[in-house]
Formats: structure tokens, sequence, C-alpha cells
């Protein structure tokens, strides 16, 4: 289970280096991850953003902290 403490700027950070990490190992093998085997980055990318956006939720650190 996770706990939410500080998501946003970690999901923004893991997102980041998931980039660099698809821009390194598979950006020169060419542009379609799916052609490249560059699924996985891109998939943690774009899960990284989304918990960028939809934030920690109502139960975690955050959330409890949001409340008191």
């Amino acid at each position: 289970m996770l706990r939410g403490c500080k998501t946003r700027p970690t999901a923004v950070l893991l997102s980041g280096l998931m980039a660099v990490a698809y821009g390194m190992a598979h950006g020169s093998k060419g542009f379609d991850p799916i052609l490249n085997g560059g699924e996985a980055a891109m998939l943690f990318c774009f899960i990284f953003l989304y918990l960028f956006a939809a934030g920690p939720g109502a139960f975690s650190v955050d959330g409890l902290r949001r409340r008191a």
C-alpha cells in the first residue's frame, strides 16, 4: 500500500527519469515504443504523470495532513 507522502513531487521526478531512460536506451532505435522495445518505460512515464495529476488520494499521509 502506498503511503502518499510527497506524491506529486516524487511522481514528477520519476516521470522525468523514465522519459530520460526511454531517450537514452530506446530513442536511438526509433521513435515508436512498440518497435524499439521501450513500451515499459513509456508506460511508467505516463503512470507517474497520472499520479502527478490525480494526487495522492484521501487515505494518504498528505491527505490526512490536509484535513488536520
